[in-house]
């Protein structure tokens, strides 16, 4: 097994991210990755016409916003974003707001 090293996401390259799997190795999954957002740092607001992306928060606090609505993004939560919803990602807290995620492809 390879250490994977971490890279920024691309939606704001402060934002750093393990990708642990790739596209194409399990099914429909598009990543199983990690990020780590620092303080005051968000990814931008956007949307997957053709994935459901699923966060899980490990450590920190912030804010996830889907189709601009706010919810409170903390240890523990959960989150599934739905095919064509916009969402965001905020850390509102003072420590860094770690979360690993995925994504799953829907068929169009």
């Amino acid at each position: 097994m390879q250490e994977r090293p971490d890279v920024g996401v691309s939606h704001n390259a402060k934002i750093r991210k393990r990708v642990m799997l790739n596209t194409g190795k399990v099914g429909g999954i598009t990543n199983y990755a990690r990020a780590v957002f620092p303080p005051g740092e968000k990814a931008g607001a956007h949307r997957h016409d053709d994935m459901t992306e699923v966060f899980t928060v490990e450590f920190g606090c912030g804010e996830i916003r889907i189709d601009n609505v706010a919810y409170v993004f903390s240890a523990g939560t959960t989150v599934v974003v739905e095919p064509g919803e916009e969402h965001e990602i905020s850390n509102t807290g003072a420590v860094d707001l770690v979360v690993t995620y995925f994504g799953i492809l829907t068929e169009c």
